[in-house]
């Protein structure tokens, strides 16, 4: 994972595996789109942090009892989430694990949610440090 932070706040992430996606978040920007102060939108992040953790722990228990309803619900949870904040490759990663459990291809959705938990984990790492 290259991690990349500018002066005006704007976090990108990019795979190390030379795939052609990134994780981008701008905070000043979210935070002036949301129309709260910096502070309160990393408030915001944190709140993230912390149900997505949670649907994370939800969707993966799912997937290991074999319960697509579950996952679905976890993942929607999750794609919610993020989309509110503009991560949209997690809202992505999360959608396509919600559409899989609902077409009963749950097997199918290990490697998707093992990406969210990176992603998380960077996430926390650069709001946390």
């Amino acid at each position: 994972m290259v991690i990349h932070i500018a002066e005006d706040d704007f976090i990108s992430l990019s795979p190390a595996d030379g795939k052609n996606r990134e994780l981008k978040m701008n905070i000043r920007q979210l935070a002036e789109n949301l129309g709260l102060e910096e502070e309160e939108c990393l408030e915001l992040i944190e709140l993230f942090i912390e149900t997505g953790m949670s649907d994370l722990n939800r969707l993966q228990s799912a997937i290991q009892e074999g319960s697509a309803e579950k996952a679905i619900n976890a993942a929607h949870s999750l794609k919610g989430a993020a989309l509110n904040l503009g991560l949209t490759e997690l809202s992505e990663i999360a959608k396509e694990i919600e559409e899989k459990a609902g077409n009963d291809r749950l097997e199918r959705t290990a490697e998707a949610a093992r990406l969210l938990q990176e992603r998380l984990d960077v996430i926390v790492d650069l709001v946390r440090r």
